[in-house]
């Protein structure tokens, strides 16, 4: 064989098995580089997408209870037939129960008697959970069971309700764990949430003002006196259903 085709044959040689594993050992590093990258990419989205979930939950949630407890109104919702005591707002540690307007997108019109409540669920924490009946209608003794309640906020470790009015001489008095005359309201209302580590996320301390604090003034609480401002009488509450 002359010096030409050994350079023809020379030209048409293949790669050695070696070549070949090599290059599949190296194309399969590089896909697996590349999926996990695209792997931890895609962790990282739904992570983000998970954590403004939450905080978009939370706002609407702390929204939410801010409006509501905000715009509680001095409306009778039941009465204690043994003393003649008119239930305008009931409150406890773990408990709430007021009068107020509902957003126009979930009201049909009129008050609604309304629960906030801190529940324990079957994982060990605490749910913010809401109830709403129309005042119309509404009947304390009558256990409310046909509304499902909703809930607000989950993976709570602890939560609690706490309330504060003015004393005798006009002054604000401390935080209060209890609210013992259901016949008025608080002029304010605290709510604090401790979230379990794996919410990981902070729910706000919220110490919220009434806007209608007519029923916490006990200096004029006498039947017929004329609170100041409004034209509410202290010992004249409504009943559901009628009117002023």
């Amino acid at each position: 064989m002359n010096a030409h085709g050994r350079v023809r044959e020379a030209g048409v040689r293949g790669f050695t098995l070696l070549e070949v594993m090599l290059a599949i050992m190296l194309l399969a590093l590089l896909l697996a580089g590349t999926y996990g990258s695209i792997r931890t990419a895609v962790k990282a989205m739904h992570s983000g997408e998970q954590a403004i979930d939450r905080t978009n939950r939370l706002r609407v949630a702390e929204e939410f209870v801010r409006r509501q407890v905000s715009r509680i109104m001095p409306l009778s919702f039941g009465e204690d037939e043994s003393t003649n005591t008119r239930f305008v707002f009931q409150g406890s540690k773990d408990f709430m129960r007021f009068v107020a307007p509902m957003p126009g997108y979930l009201s049909k019109g009129g008050p609604y008697v309304q629960t906030l409540s801190f529940a324990g669920n079957r994982r060990g924490g605490k749910q913010l959970l809401f109830t709403d009946a129309m005042l119309n209608g509404f009947d304390l003794d009558q256990k409310q069971g046909d509304t499902e309640p909703s809930i607000l906020l989950d993976q709570i470790e602890d939560g609690r309700f706490q309330y504060r009015t003015l004393d005798d001489q006009g002054q604000l008095t401390d935080w209060l764990d209890s609210w013992d005359d259901p016949g008025i309201t608080p002029i304010m209302v605290r709510i604090v949430v401790r979230m379990r580590p794996e919410a990981r996320i902070e729910f706000p301390e919220m110490e919220i003002p009434l806007l209608l604090d007519v029923g916490a003034v006990h200096a004029s609480n006498r039947p017929g006196s004329v609170m100041p401002g409004v034209g509410l009488q202290t010992g004249t509450h409504l009943r559901p259903g009628s009117r002023q």
